[in-house]
């Protein structure tokens, strides 16, 4: 097997492959400081006062730069192999060996910093490592193997990125493309393949790949009964690990389409071959503990499961269609119940404005926008501000999507009589100083909700409305007085959800301020800003993340005073600026001129005003 390293293109200091070939070979006798200036990497003089504070502590001075923030990993890593005179690999980038890599444990790939990555030849090993100069580690490999090592340089985010996925053999045979690959377990007929792209970054800004199974499902079935019901288990343990929102199986004119939504974008994931796609519904309603006779009209279920050592939750609804049952899952990931504000992206004035809103001990704060834009993470955070043992906090959701300690929380029941106007009614006589209305529905729960906050209660809710002034139209439309709207609601916030451009391979451009205009930018200057490229961390879309866009709405005397003579939103929404407001589609151009995310990301979530 023949490594790409023996290729004449790394005969020279270049790039093939992920692969950089040092300038000049041999160690040449340069220290590392010198050689981290050489490469621009940092001055003479920020580099001799790190070596001066480096030897009073014991450390060195490359250390003391990386941990001040003064250079990077990557950028160590690449000093380093320069320093030795070594091939540098960009481990997220180089088409790594699966053969290679299992030579070695993943016990010795930790202990050493190091990982066998690619053939040279019959009898050498290319071993990425993160100290080339580990002399016991190289020796240690080459024993453990039965190889001789060619050391090359990784940083240590790279090596850890890979031995994230060393139970992933998918990934290595396609780690070039950008795209892992997955075929169905246990049966060879039918086969599924399962496409994923990596979109959710782990701590250390590497997507995370993982196929290790695990949870209560039983995986000692034989035949056919196994391979579904594996294949239902990879689907979902792949969407957990890889921030998946939502689970679509989706039944088409023959096969089944398998697709997850990711930073709020729905791409394939797989497709059921026909043979096997009632049996794939039933097992997820048999895990839903739904009825699985019954295929004419749509059920809701949920699932708990165990991934990777942490509890899952699904929301489960089915949906009957001329071609079968639809099945949607939606991940319930109880980490957005302990989100902060400062977390959520708002700007400083708008944070300023939400805040001052909850902390007062009675009103109404009501958060509005689409399904799926954040509104309850939004109502979470507050929540987790003001959750004290002085508080008597009572939620009402449909359904409690997040468990939260110290909160008592109430699910809708419908089928039991449990609206969220009859839960409303009764949490008024348990004596709360803070009520959560999952959703403003109907004229009773608005009614109710009003009542409460001028009656000594703080109340979050949320409302389904296009942006922050259309929700006092919204209440007064369902039937609510103006004069009790202005006089209950302190402030309103509409939010969406836009995607944040790859921090890896986001490329700066200039937008002239007519093409700006012709999307709906009031600009006056070209704009420069950056724009999606793709690389394989984000699984070549460009995007890795969200990030919230706001507008925060103060109810100031005047903007009562509009509601109270049942002004129109327009007129609202003019006075609300005149005030400060700042519009979603202006706090989404902030953020592209911050680098935080793209022109048409802002134009896709926001739409045309």
């Amino acid at each position: 097997m023949i490594s790409a390293l023996e290729s004449p293109a790394t005969s020279f200091g270049g790039r093939w492959n992920g692969v950089t070939s040092p300038a000049r070979r041999g160690g040449s006798g340069r220290l590392l400081p010198d050689v981290l200036v050489e490469l621009g990497f940092v001055n003479r003089n920020r580099m001799d006062e790190a070596v001066e504070a480096a030897r009073a502590i014991g450390s060195s001075g490359e250390r003391v730069l990386l941990e001040a923030g003064d250079i990077t990993e990557e950028q160590l890593s690449r000093a380093i192999a320069e320093r030795f005179g070594l091939d540098h690999i960009d481990l997220t980038v180089f088409r790594i060996e699966f053969d290679a890599v299992k030579v070695v444990s993943p016990t010795a790939v930790k202990r050493y910093q190091a990982v066998p990555v690619s053939f040279v030849n019959d009898r050498t090993l290319l071993v990425a490592m993160v100290d080339p100069a580990n002399v016991l580690a190289v020796d240690d490999i080459a024993v453990m193997t039965g190889y001789e090592v060619r050391p090359a340089v990784s940083s240590g985010k790279d090596i850890a990125y890979v031995l994230e996925r060393l139970d992933d053999p998918t990934f290595f045979a396609s780690a070039s493309t950008g795209l892992q690959e997955m075929d169905a377990p246990v049966e060879a007929e039918p086969q599924v393949e399962i496409v994923l792209e990596p979109q959710r970054a782990a701590e250390d800004d590497s997507p995370v790949y993982d196929t290790r199974e695990s949870g209560p499902i039983d995986f000692g079935a034989s035949g056919e009964d196994a391979s579904v019901i594996s294949l239902v288990q990879r689907v979902i343990t792949k969407a957990a690990q890889n921030g998946v929102s939502d689970i679509h199986f989706e039944p088409q004119d023959g096969d089944m389409r398998v697709r997850y939504r990711i930073d709020g974008v729905l791409q394939e994931a797989a497709v059921v071959p026909q043979a096997i796609v009632p049996a794939v519904t039933s097992r997820v309603k048999i895990l839903a503990d739904l009825d699985i006779a019954e295929r004419r009209i749509p059920q809701d279920g949920r699932i708990g499961l165990e991934i990777d050592q942490r509890h899952v939750d699904l929301r489960v609804a089915t949906l009957p269609t001329p071609h079968g049952e639809k099945v949607v899952m939606r991940i319930l990931d109880q980490s957005k119940a302990n989100i902060s504000l400062d977390m959520l992206g708002m700007l400083p004035q708008a944070l300023e404005r939400f805040t001052k809103a909850f902390a007062q001990a009675h009103g109404a704060v009501l958060v509005t926008g689409p399904t799926g834009s954040g509104k309850s993470t939004s109502l979470y955070a507050a929540l987790n501000v003001l959750n004290t043992i002085e508080k008597n906090i009572i939620t009402i959701e449909d359904p409690v999507e997040f468990q939260v300690d110290g909160i008592t929380q109430v699910q809708v029941n419908p089928k039991a009589g449990l609206s969220f106007a009859a839960g409303l009614r009764s949490m008024m006589r348990c004596d709360p100083d803070i009520i959560m209305v999952g959703e403003i529905r109907d004229r009773e729960t608005a009614q109710i909700a009003v009542e409460s906050a001028l009656t000594g209660h703080l109340v979050l809710s949320t409302l389904h409305t296009n942006d922050a002034p259309g929700a006092v139209s919204r209440l007064i439309e369902m039937g609510i007085e103006p004069f009790l709207v202005g006089s209950a609601v302190d402030c309103i916030v509409a939010q969406r959800l836009a995607r944040l451009l790859c921090p890896g391979c986001k490329n700066q451009v200039m937008v002239p301020a007519e093409v700006m205009r012709t999307n709906g930018f009031n600009v006056g200057l070209d704009l420069q800003c950056y724009e999606p490229v793709g690389c394989n961390r984000c699984g070549g879309t460009g995007y890795k993340g969200r990030i919230g866009l706001y507008e925060v709405m103060w109810i100031s005397d005047t903007i009562r005073s509009l509601a109270v003579a049942r002004e129109t939103t327009e007129t609202i929404a003019h006075a609300a600026v005149a005030e400060g407001m700042i519009r979603l589609r202006e706090d989404g151009l902030e953020k592209v001129r911050r680098g935080m995310t793209s022109i048409a990301e802002i134009a896709r979530v926001t739409g045309t005003r």
